[in-house]
């Protein structure tokens, strides 16, 4: 597995990172087999939430791998928090509080990346700043990040956080490609030139922020997934020609034109399925070229200007 630098700090991490928002949906012996799949394919990052399952998958994931400090040193673990039921909660309290908890189900000392879970309307930073000093100071949480924010929500939470912001949770897909589209369309008077998010692409790259791409393969708002579906008849033709030439999966040609965008992002994919998830590590293994890339991007239903 190939592996990238998160953000600006000094952790390297697999392309690909291995989403466990649907485990809890599985039986322990499933679990256990899923995770030390991941692990010998080289994907040892494992992105979770305080809110999947309810915490039940943090709860189930560790119980699975019967957690110890041995297995725990060989991966990298990442979880979210921040969401309420009806609301957002960034606060000091709500934060130490949710780590504690996420700590106490996943049964280990630390996590190696916090990211707050989309953006709170409320959110006074220079709270999330107190909670990110004493978590950092505790050795609870080594590196910290964000969901869903845009460029100015992050510039003022920089403005008191002293911590570097290493990732950044963006739904991006090859059908929800709205940040490609906003700058390929500039100066242009037509839909896909609105620019929805603040260039938050742009934004990511000059800071070194790494975009971690939820949702690689669903269109819309979690509507279904655009590979195989009659919805998308081209974009499914150009995707499966491209699987045959390299000898792959089309779930491999849908991450690798992820993976082929200069701004180094890593998608976090949520499948359970065994042989999916090794089709979506196989993806670091391909590199499409910029005519190929394009040919996607235009399958999709992208106009260029």
């Amino acid at each position: 597995m190939r592996t990238i630098r998160l953000g600006n700090s000094t952790l390297e991490v697999p392309v690909v990172a291995v989403g466990c928002m649907r485990i809890s949906a599985l039986e322990k012996s499933e679990v256990e087999r899923f995770i030390k799949t991941a692990l010998e394919e080289g994907a040892n990052f494992f992105d979770h939430a305080d809110i999947y399952g309810g915490g039940a998958c943090e709860e189930i994931f560790a119980d699975a791998i019967n957690m110890n400090d041995d297995i725990r040193e060989k991966m990298i673990l990442q979880s979210k928090c921040g969401i309420r039921k009806g609301m957002f909660d960034f606060s000091k309290e709500y934060i130490l509080e949710s780590v504690d908890g996420i700590l106490k189900r996943l049964k280990t000392d630390y996590l190696d990346t916090l990211l707050l879970h989309r953006p709170d309307a409320l959110v006074e930073p220079e709270e999330v700043a107190e909670a990110f000093d004493i978590l950092e100071a505790s050795g609870k949480v080594r590196h910290f990040g964000v969901s869903n924010q845009n460029p100015m929500q992050i510039q003022l939470l920089k403005k008191y956080v002293k911590q570097p912001i290493v990732a950044n949770q963006l739904q991006f897909s090859i059908t929800n490609s709205t940040m490609i589209s906003s700058g390929i369309n500039v100066n242009m008077e037509n839909e896909p030139a609105i620019n929805r998010d603040g260039s938050v692409l742009d934004f990511c790259r000059l800071n070194d922020i790494t975009i971690q791409p939820w949702s690689p393969f669903q269109y819309g708002f979690f509507e279904g997934t655009f590979l195989g579906n009659e919805k998308f008849p081209e974009l499914n033709q150009q995707i499966n020609q491209l699987a045959e030439k390299y000898n792959v999966s089309n779930t491999s040609i849908a991450i690798a034109w992820i993976l082929r965008h200069p701004a180094k992002m890593q998608p976090v994919v949520g499948t359970t399925n065994l042989d999916r998830l090794k089709d979506c590590i196989q993806a670091s293994t391909v590199h499409l070229t910029r005519e190929e890339w394009y040919s996607i991007y235009r399958a999709a239903g992208n106009i260029l200007p």
